[in-house]
């Protein structure tokens, strides 16, 4: 049975967002799902992320995992405090440095990880999104090391740029 792990970014992706329906459509498929809803994220706490995030992946011992924007960079973090690995690892619009913004201001700088910590790692991103521009995913992409899937004009990818069902992203979890 896969085990699969959610992350969420700043604001959170509950239903109608693409990982809160991913969450329901793994679960009706017989996999193991934790979705964890992280501590106040209108004003995220990077330690406090942190620390819920490493209990979730102590809990679940995860075969993929699959962030979505700030999770992208907690990720990062994840990565150079402790040593695990995951089979499989999604990293869907993540954003450029938000130090302007105070709300997310602790997790920035964020550190580039020397492994992701899996044997298979794809990003996902969208030619404009108004958090990361082409030019920027494509250098994270080639500076981790990873596969570089572009999606045309799906904003931040999620509810707002029309990211609900996405069975794309299923089939990938599931494959």
């Amino acid at each position: 049975m896969k085990k699969v792990l959610i992350l969420h970014g700043w604001h959170g992706s509950d239903l109608p967002h693409w990982q809160g329906w991913l969450a329901q459509e793994l679960a009706v498929e017989n996999c193991i799902v934790a979705f964890p809803q992280f501590s106040d994220n209108l004003r995220p706490d990077k330690e406090a992320w942190v620390r819920e995030a490493l209990d979730a992946l102590d809990d679940l011992r995860p075969d993929v995992v699959v962030c979505h924007s700030l999770a992208n960079i907690l990720w990062f973090h994840l990565c150079s405090r402790r040593n695990f690995r995951v089979k499989k690892l999604l990293l869907c619009a993540p954003p450029r440095d938000l130090r302007e913004y105070p709300e997310v201001a602790t997790f920035f700088p964020a550190p580039l990880p020397e492994s992701l910590r899996t044997e298979e790692a794809l990003m996902v991103v969208s030619d404009n999104d108004p958090y990361m521009s082409l030019r920027e995913s494509e250098s994270l992409a080639e500076s981790l090391g990873v596969a570089l899937h572009v999606l045309h004009d799906a904003g931040h990818i999620n509810t707002a740029a029309g990211f609900g069902p996405w069975p794309w992203v299923k089939e990938w979890v599931l494959s």
